[in-house]
């Protein structure tokens, strides 16, 4: 006589009823993503200031010493999803992040260091460079040099 095996319903209402069954786990990894999730946030709210992943790292482990940056990377892209941060592209460069609630500005790339500061400030209407009968939809702005911290590249 065959023997018959429980049917998958059961044993995953059996699994979410153990501790540490799969439906516990959730529970405890999901409130674990939030809180590594703020951290990811917080990190970027506390420097103001685009980020790199590995500064996101280091800064968010203050809150949460055992983050990762396979975890860093996989919450960038929620919260990118999420619209709570956004890119920000600077060729030749990898991306940095940002909060995405703030207004139009520009940014300021140190050759030195790599870091990447906002500059909240625009020069103002660029329409003016757009050849006729092209339209002008948004722009970016990035300049290069040294900040305070580095000294400045000598040629």
């Amino acid at each position: 006589m065959p023997e018959s095996k429980p049917s998958s319903s059961s044993s995953s209402a059996a699994a979410s009823k153990q501790p540490g069954g799969e439906k516990g786990s959730r529970q405890r990894s999901g409130s674990r993503r939030t809180q590594q999730r703020t951290a990811i946030r917080e990190a970027l709210v506390r420097t103001g200031r685009p980020l790199s992943p590995q500064e996101v790292l280091e800064v968010a482990q203050e809150d949460v010493p055992s983050l990762g940056i396979a975890t860093v990377y996989r919450n960038l892209r929620f919260l990118v999803d999420e619209g709570v941060i956004k890119t920000v592209d600077l060729p030749g460069s990898g991306s940095r992040f940002e909060v995405a609630d703030l207004a139009h500005h520009h940014h300021f790339h140190c050759q030195n260091c790599d870091r990447v500061f906002d500059l909240h400030s625009c020069p103002g209407d660029l329409g003016n460079l757009v050849p006729d009968g092209y339209v002008l939809e948004s722009h970016e702005i990035i300049l290069y040099g040294s900040c305070p911290s580095c000294p400045p590249a000598t040629e």
